[in-house]
């Protein structure tokens, strides 16, 4: 039932030759007429608009911005831009009954609002044909509390949703470019949000289990801002569908429909869903790429790593399902076409080519392991992974920190030095272990340690999945045997290293 106000502002407009007293009055004069019980203020206005011949049986309809939603309104119409929309997908309700939702982020001049459409809604011809920056008018809506706690436009059976196009559509509303954010400027917590940066290493997709049991994926990257600092990305149900098969590891990317939060150390990062808009900079066709093989090992879960390096001494990381690479030994140079390659993270499958190329091939020259080793005072946050040969200052201890979330996790650390100084080199959760059997005093080669700024300024060095550690003092194996040789000190070897990877 509409509320008083709302009526009488309807009346008042239908019959602007009276006013708000002579309403009023004319109310309490039905209300006596009547009698005692009967009426209250808002039925007798219904009653005066019949003898008035007119009908206020509904406010007058009109479109509302996105910052005037609040939680309970019905009958609500908007026309706002697309900032990012998902995919239609089913679920279940406890009954067992089946439904459909689609989640679209939209925004005006004002606003950014989630919109929520159901069942038949979430499958409306052209929705998928929706891109950001479209103009849609939403028709007929209702509000409700978002689990976030902020009002969410619901689209249910008696809704509608269309795209407006045409000169005026969208009059007044910014555009996607003028809405978007420097990654770098992201200081405080946020939702709904667009913002754009430099892609800091590569795409890598995780799995996960969500909090009711179910298998996941998610993409994980790092984007640069334009005052250099590196924030971390994880885009929750998304994978790399969609995205270009080659991707620079310094190309432009832009998230629409993000939100910003401190992680477990207080600096800010970015998380995304199945909703979210991701564009980047990239190729669809896959070239020939050379680099020499620096590292072979193979993970506890058995799973093949395998670290290379490119004519400019970056290092690529390889994925090898199909295992295109075995039996070709460390050190060796090879070609090949990639499946896919994300920054420095390359994936070989069934229909790559790999093969032999002989030293200095085309002019090309490739360094070699010993020639990628950066001194400590040359090593950057901008520089990404790198190749280090040290000696061990302080024998490595493990802690327990705890996260925000709750969880208590093992961080080691090690502090090593060179000619040109210390730093830091640490380790989370099970990668921890790859310094464990360091001792003060021993030297160390560190194959692919990752730069990140640390505490009071300072720069980090962090090992992960494809980090090597060698003793030089144990007779470990600088080369050798390579992937799947019978012996030496690569993968399958039946010798080898005196470290095992992550």
């Amino acid at each position: 039932m509409p509320e008083f106000g709302a009526l009488m502002e309807r009346l008042l407009e239908l019959r602007p030759d009276m006013s708000r007293a002579k309403v009023e009055e004319l109310i309490q004069d039905k209300k006596n007429k009547i009698g005692a019980g009967y009426l209250t203020d808002n039925g007798a206005m219904f009653l005066i608009a019949g003898d008035l011949g007119i009908s206020i049986s509904e406010p007058a309809k009109a479109e509302v911005g996105l910052k005037e939603l609040w939680t309970g309104a019905r009958e609500v119409s908007v026309e706002a831009k697309v900032m990012s929309i998902s995919p239609a997908k089913q679920y279940s309700r406890k009954d067992g009954t089946a439904f459909f939702l689609r989640t679209m982020i939209v925004y005006d001049a004002d606003a950014r609002a989630a919109v929520k459409m159901w069942d038949e809604k979430a499958n409306l011809p052209g929705m998928d044909e929706l891109k950001p920056g479209d103009v849609v008018k939403i028709t007929n809506a209702y509000v409700k509390q978002d689990m976030d706690g902020a009002p969410a436009i619901n689209v249910g059976s008696g809704s509608s949703v269309e795209a407006v196009a045409g000169e005026g559509a969208g009059s007044g509303m910014p555009g996607i470019d003028e809405i978007t954010k420097d990654v770098g400027e992201i200081g405080e917590e946020g939702k709904n949000l667009a913002v754009s940066g430099i892609l800091d290493g590569p795409i890598d997709t995780m799995q996960y289990v969500n909090s009711k049991g179910m298998p996941g994926k998610a993409l994980k990257m790092r984007m640069k801002g334009k005052d250099g600092r590196s924030v971390r990305v994880v885009l929750w149900g998304k994978d790399e569908a969609g995205l270009p098969p080659i991707i620079a590891s310094d190309s432009k990317a832009r998230l629409l429909g993000v939100r910003a939060k401190p992680d477990d150390q207080g600096a800010m990062e970015i998380h995304g869903n199945e909703s979210t808009a991701m564009s980047v900079e990239g190729s669809r066709e896959p070239e020939p790429i050379r680099a020499r093989i620096v590292s072979a090992a193979r993970s506890d879960s058995g799973e093949t790593r395998i670290l290379g390096a490119d004519a400019k001494g970056n290092l690529l990381r390889f994925t090898d399902p199909a295992g295109k690479m075995l039996g070709y030994p460390e050190g060796e140079v090879i070609e090949f076409l990639p499946a896919r390659a994300h920054g420095n993270l390359i994936t070989l499958d069934a229909n790559s080519y790999v093969r032999k190329v002989e030293e200095g091939e085309g002019g090309e020259k490739i360094p070699k392991k010993e020639e990628l080793r950066t001194m400590i005072s040359s090593i950057t946050t901008a520089g990404g992974s790198y190749c280090v040969d040290v000696i061990v200052l302080k024998s490595p201890e493990r802690r327990e920190v705890q996260t925000r979330g709750g969880e208590t996790v093992y961080l080691g650390e090690v502090l090593v030095g060179d000619a040109t100084g210390q730093m830091w080199v640490k380790g989370w959760r099970e990668d921890a272990r790859l310094i464990d059997g360091l001792g003060t005093g021993d030297i160390a080669v560190m194959t692919d340690v990752t730069a990140r700024s640390g505490l009071e300024g300072r720069v980090d060095l962090f090992v992960g999945p494809y980090t090597k550690v060698t003793k030089k003092d144990t007779g470990s194996a600088e080369g050798g045997g390579g992937l799947g040789a019978e012996g030496g000190g690569g993968l399958g070897a039946e010798g080898g290293g005196a470290e095992a990877p992550s």
